[in-house]
C-alpha cells in the first residue's frame, strides 16, 4: 500500500499540472479565435465572462484524457530514469502490480467523465447557445464581422466595413441576394443599419445611399438593370441568423445538448415513426392486392371505350373499381421512393444521435485506454520530463481524434455503425497498450 500510495503521488502531481497548462492552451486557443467577436462589440465583461465559462466544459471534455496520459508518461518515465521501477521489480513487484493505482485512478477518472458528458456539458452548451441568441437578438450586428462575409443569413451574403459598439449602425454594406431562383441582386450602401422584427422571424436591413444590380435570369431581352437609391429596406428570415426561438422542451435542443438517455428517447421516437410508416404503407399496399384480386374479370376484355365479355355484359362500375384499385396500386408504388428517402434522412438522423450516444462514453473511455499506453510507455521511454511526455501525448492524441472524427464522419454517413466508428479507435489502442504492458512485463 506504501508503494500505491508513492506512485499515485507521483502521479497526481502532473496530473493536475498538465490539466492546468491544457485548459490554458484550449482556453488561449479559444479567445485567439474568437477575440475579433468579443471584442469591440459593445459585450460587457460579464457577458464575455459567461461565454468563456460556459465553453470551458467542452476544453474539460477534452483536457482530461490527455492530462491522463501526460501524466501517466511523466510518473512512469520519472520512475523508471530514477531505477525505482527496477528496485520494486527486483523486490518482486512485477509492472501490472504497480500499474493498478494508476488503472483505478483512470476509472474514477472515466466514471466522473461520463456523468460530465451526461450531465454538465449539455447545459453548459444549451445555456452558451441561448446566450448566443440573446445577444444576437439585441445586437445584430454581433454576427457580422467588419471585412468578412457572412454567410448566416439564409438566401443572401453580407458584407459591411464597418460595425459600431453602441449601436446597430453598419457601415460599407455589399449584399448578394441569391434568394430568389429568377433573380440576381446585388445591393451596395453607404451605411445602413440592422435589427430584427417584433416576433424575431426576419431580418430588417435599412439602407442608405447606395445602388441595386439586379440579373435577370430568365429575360434575355432585358437581362440587367441598375437602379440607385437614397433609402432602401430589405428583409430577410432570420431561421439562418444563428437564431432560433429558445426552447426548454428537449427536442428543441441540438444533439450536444442532450445527455444520452435523453438521446435514446429521441432514438427510440425516430424508430417507432418509421415503423409505423412502414407498416402504414405495406397494410395500404397489401389492401389494394387483396382488392385486385377479389374482382372477377376472369372472362373480361377491355377495349378503348367499351366493355365486353364473350357473352355477358359486364357492369361499368367493376370496370371503375379495377381502374380505382390499379390508381391506388401505381400511387402507392410512386409513394414507395419518397417513403424510402423518408426513412433515409431519419435513418441518417438517428445515426447522427447514437454517434452522440457513443462519444459521451467513448471519450472518458480514452482515460482508461491513455493509462494503460502511458505506463510501459513511459517505462520503456525512460524519460520523466514534461516535453518528453507532452511530445508522446500529442501523437497519440492526435492519433485518437483523427480516427473519432474520421469515424463519425463515416458513421453520420452511414457507412460504418455508429458504434463501430467511436469505439473502434479505444480498441485498437487498448490493444496496443495491453501488449505494450505485457512486453514491458
Amino acid at each position: 500500500m506504501i508503494i500505491y500510495r508513492y506512485i499515485l503521488k507521483s502521479h497526481a502531481g502532473p496530473f493536475l499540472f498538465s490539466l492546468g497548462t491544457l485548459m490554458f492552451l484550449f482556453l488561449f486557443q479559444f479567445l485567439i479565435k474568437s477575440i475579433d467577436q468579443l471584442v469591440g462589440k459593445g459585450l460587457s465583461l460579464w457577458i464575455i465572462t459567461q461565454l468563456i465559462a460556459l465553453n470551458l466544459a467542452w476544453m474539460v471534455t477534452l483536457a482530461v484524457p490527455m492530462a491522463v496520459l501526460v501524466s501517466t508518461l511523466m510518473a512512469f518515465g520519472g520512475l523508471s530514469s530514477a531505477n525505482e521501477i527496477t528496485i520494486m521489480k527486483a523486490g518482486g513487484i512485477s509492472l501490472k502490480k504497480l500499474m493498478i493505482p494508476v488503472l483505478i485512478f483512470a476509472v474514477i477518472i472515466t466514471y466522473l467523465m461520463v456523468l460530465f458528458n451526461n450531465d454538465v456539458l449539455p447545459e453548459a452548451n444549451h445555456k452558451a447557445r441561448i446566450l448566443m441568441q440573446d445577444i444576437s437578438r439585441t445586437k445584430p450586428t454581433f454576427i457580422l464581422e467588419a471585412g468578412k462575409f457572412s454567410d448566416d443569413i439564409g438566401g443572401a451574403r453580407i458584407l459591411v466595413r464597418k460595425t459600431f459598439e453602441n449601436s446597430n449602425n453598419i457601415e460599407g454594406v455589399f449584399i448578394y441576394d441569391y434568394s430568389s431562383p429568377d433573380f440576381r441582386n446585388i445591393i451596395t450602401a453607404k451605411s445602413g443599419d440592422i435589427g430584427f422584427t417584433n416576433d424575431f422571424k426576419n431580418i430588417v436591413l435599412n439602407l442608405k445611399d447606395g445602388e441595386i444590380h439586379q440579373l435577370n435570369l430568365k429575360d434575355y431581352v432585358n437581362k440587367y438593370r441598375k437602379v440607385k437609391f437614397t433609402n432602401h429596406r430589405i428583409t430577410l428570415d432570420a431561421a439562418g441568423f444563428g437564431f432560433q426561438q429558445s426552447s426548454d422542451n428537449a427536442f428543441g435542443r441540438g444533439d450536444r445538448e442532450l445527455s444520452a438517455s435523453a438521446m435514446n428517447v429521441v432514438v427510440d421516437s425516430l424508430k417507432a415513426n418509421r415503423k409505423r410508416n412502414n407498416d402504414n404503407f405495406i397494410l395500404g399496399v397489401c389492401a389494394d392486392v387483396d382488392n385486385l384480386f377479389k374482382l372477377k374479370f376472369r372472362d373480361t376484355v377491355f377495349s378503348r371505350g367499351a366493355v365486353q365479355d364473350t357473352g355477358r355484359a359486364v357492369s361499368s362500375s367493376a370496370y371503375d373499381s379495377l381502374s380505382r384499385v390499379f390508381k391506388n396500386v401505381t400511387t402507392k408504388w410512386n409513394f414507395a421512393g419518397n417513403q424510402i428517402q423518408l426513412n433515409f434522412q431519419m435513418q441518417k438522423q438517428m445515426d447522427s444521435y447514437e454517434v452522440e450516444i457513443y462519444k459521451k462514453y467513448s471519450i472518458p473511455f480514452a482515460c482508461l485506454v491513455f493509462a494503460l499506453i502511458g505506463a510501459p510507455l513511459g517505462y520503456r521511454v525512460r524519460r520523466g520530463g514534461f516535453g518528453i511526455a507532452a511530445g508522446f501525448s500529442l501523437l497519440f492524441f492526435l492519433i485518437y481524434w483523427a480516427s473519432l472524427i474520421g469515424g463519425e464522419k463515416l458513421a453520420d454517413r452511414d457507412l460504418v455503425s455508429p458504434f463501430l466508428g467511436m469505439w473502434l479507435v479505444n480498441i485498437v489502442l487498448g490493444l496496443f497498450g495491453l501488449y505494450l504492458m505485457f512486453k514491458s512485463s
